[in-house]
């Protein structure tokens, strides 16, 4: 009664809620079957005309930029390599713009738009125990590298992203009960270099809380960076550093919640998703919000 296919579950939990792309690892605790192929194209939108200055937060965006739109293209792929071993493949394409057509101070445009990041992920289950009654618990390892495809400015209010290479590990654990109540845990380090300017690398977090069946899945979910160096905004060291040019080195932090839900409609193998997120506290960081909806196929 309560049986869902892993590997279309799996991409579920990613494609539901994509508007954090500036942190979140493209991998779950799920892992797909020996030679299954899923894919997955996702829009989402966010904003925010909030700031946290440090770890203040402020009624406006940095130089007077009034809101700050994003809308996001994403396409994502899963290979299942074996029954314990997959390769993750995404990307996305970002447009970022002032709602009020101010121009950034460092790049002096109101918009930037483009091709941001591929990321490339191999993801492994080390160890899973099946408990008597059903509950069955794995623990897992993913490893990966993000890099820049266009040549977009990096070193901007108004950015798609950072412009660094990134090396991930993440370690992932997971407990599922009888009747499909799961519960995860992410955590792992981010290695961040630029060959123009410095990125701080950080420490990536992730407790989910969700349910499954054969008609709808969802969960709540809890994601948190923490950069391991860096200034804060308008603080002496950061206008010693250069002040807007040096925004690339601050310190970004932020704690984020997202609600997703999907539900397959054809067969098994095609699906709609659909979630919603908003940030809670951050350092150096939008206070940002945003919804998304996907589509999902998997052979």
């Amino acid at each position: 009664m309560f049986s869902l296919k892993k590997p279309f579950l799996g991409i579920a939990m990613l494609f539901c809620c994509p508007f954090f792309v500036n942190a979140q690892t493209p991998v779950t605790g799920f892992y797909p079957e020996k030679n299954s192929f899923t894919v997955a194209l996702s829009y989402s939108n966010k904003s925010y005309d909030q700031f946290y200055r440090g770890e203040t937060l402020t009624a406006s965006n940095p130089a007077n930029l009034g809101a700050i739109n994003s809308t996001i293209l994403g396409i994502y792929g899963e290979y299942g390599i074996n029954n314990w071993l997959s390769a993750v493949a995404s990307v996305p394409y970002i447009s970022v713009e002032s709602e009020a057509g101010t121009l950034d101070p460092v790049h002096q445009k109101s918009k930037q738009s483009g091709i941001q990041d591929l990321s490339l992920f191999l993801k492994a289950r080390l160890f899973e125990h099946h408990f008597e009654g059903g509950s069955k618990f794995s623990l897992g390892v993913a490893s990966g590298i993000s890099f820049p495809l266009s040549n977009y400015e990096g070193n901007g209010i108004i950015s798609i992203g950072n412009k660094a290479t990134a090396f991930d590990g993440i370690a992932i654990a997971q407990f599922t009960t009888q009747i499909n109540l799961f519960a995860e845990v992410q955590t792992g380090v981010s290695l961040r270099s630029n060959s123009d300017f410095s990125v701080p690398n950080a420490l990536l977090h992730s407790f989910k809380l969700g349910y499954y069946n054969s008609w709808i899945y969802a969960h709540a979910k809890l994601g948190i960076q923490n950069s391991t160096s860096g200034y804060d905004i308008g603080s002496a060291e950061f206008g010693a550093n250069g002040g807007p040019t040096a925004l690339s080195q601050t310190e970004v932090d932020y704690t984020n919640l997202s609600f997703d839900v999907y539900v397959p409609v054809y067969q098994q193998q095609f699906g709609i998703s659909a979630g919603y997120g908003l940030n809670l506290d951050g350092r150096n960081f939008g206070n940002e919000r945003g919804f998304s909806i996907g589509l999902v196929y998997k052979n």
